[in-house]
Order: C-alpha cells, then structure tokens, then sequence
C-alpha cells in the first residue's frame, strides 16, 4: 500500500513537471508578443503623426512651387496607401516609400530659397524631424523587441511549446536597399 501511494505520487510529479514547464514557457511567449504588439503600437503612433503633419507640408510647399506637383501627388498617393494599410507588412513597406519620397522633397526643396525661409516650413520641417527621430527610437525598441520573442520562439525547447499553441514570428521594421543608400541628387 505505501508503495502504491509512492508510485502515485512519482507519477504526479512526473506529470506535473513537464506541465508546469510548457504553462511557463507558454506565459513567457505570450509576455514576450505582448510586449512586441505594445512596441509596434508606438510605432504606429508615431507613423500616424507622421502621416498627419503630411497635408500640411505639402500644401506649404504647393504655395511655393508649382513645378512639383507630380512629387507632391505622389507624396498624397503613398500617404494614403499608408493610411489604407492593412497588415503589419503593408504598413512597414508603405511607410519605407513614403520616407523615401519626403525625403526627396526636402531635396527637392533646397531649389527653394523663399520656401526654405518660410517659418511655417521650417517649423513642419522640425515637427517632421522630431517624429522621425521618434520614430526611429520606437522602431529599435520594437526590433528588439521582435528579436527578443522570436529567439524564444525558434530556441529549444520553447520552440515546442510555440508550435504547439500557434505562436507566430513576428516582422523586423527594416530599412530597404533603397533607403540605405545615400540619395542621388541632381544638379
């Protein structure tokens, strides 16, 4: 009978460990995508100010110039795609474009003694690079953030426990080919 009662209780224990081991590791991976999905919510934060100051840089420089129009409608046309994004992936390659396509306008802006004086331009260019100096920062704590979970998530043994409750990789916010090179200006 006492062994009965040790035979139980081993049998407990043997099923118990790996219990509590997979309820650990299943609270560490959802911690960990939790605190991903917060991180991707200042991003968005920040794109969406972005995508907000927009009409306002582009209506002060449609004052200036009417030479640019194709750029400035291109710049509409990809901010919209940006507010139109309905995946993480569509909002992280819409949002690369229209950084590329801002930055070309301030290029394009340097032909503009007059505008470049304007306070109104000046002060949106500021806010602009305030944000994407924010920007920036959030989509580092949110790259680390990604990298973080999904070491958890392909290491063994958790990469058990992740397949077993349909844990997901998450994306990196990277930068393109294209932004990583310096812009080609012509003169």
């Amino acid at each position: 009978r006492e062994k009965a009662i040790i035979y139980i209780i081993v049998g407990i224990i043997i099923i118990l460990i790996p219990l509590i081991y997979i309820m650990i590791i299943y609270n560490k991976l959802t911690k960990l995508y939790n605190k991903v999905k917060e991180k991707w919510s200042t991003v968005n934060v920040y794109l969406k100010q972005r995508t907000d100051l927009i009409p306002n840089i582009v209506e002060t420089v449609k004052g200036y110039s009417n030479h640019e129009k194709e750029s400035l409608t291109e710049i509409i046309n990809t901010r919209n795609k940006v507010l139109k994004s309905s995946s993480k992936k569509e909002t992280i390659e819409s949002n690369e474009k229209l950084g590329q396509k801002l930055e070309n306008l301030f290029i394009l802006t340097e032909s503009y003694p007059e505008l470049k004086a304007d306070t109104n331009f000046i002060d949106l260019q500021n806010n602009l690079k305030e944000i994407e100096n924010k920007i920036s920062l959030s989509r580092t704590d949110y790259n680390k953030a990604v990298l973080n979970y999904k070491n958890k998530l392909e290491m063994f043994p958790s990469n058990f426990v992740g397949q077993m409750f349909n844990f997901k990789p998450e994306l990196f916010f990277e930068i393109d080919k294209e932004e990583k090179e310096n812009p080609k200006v012509k003169f």
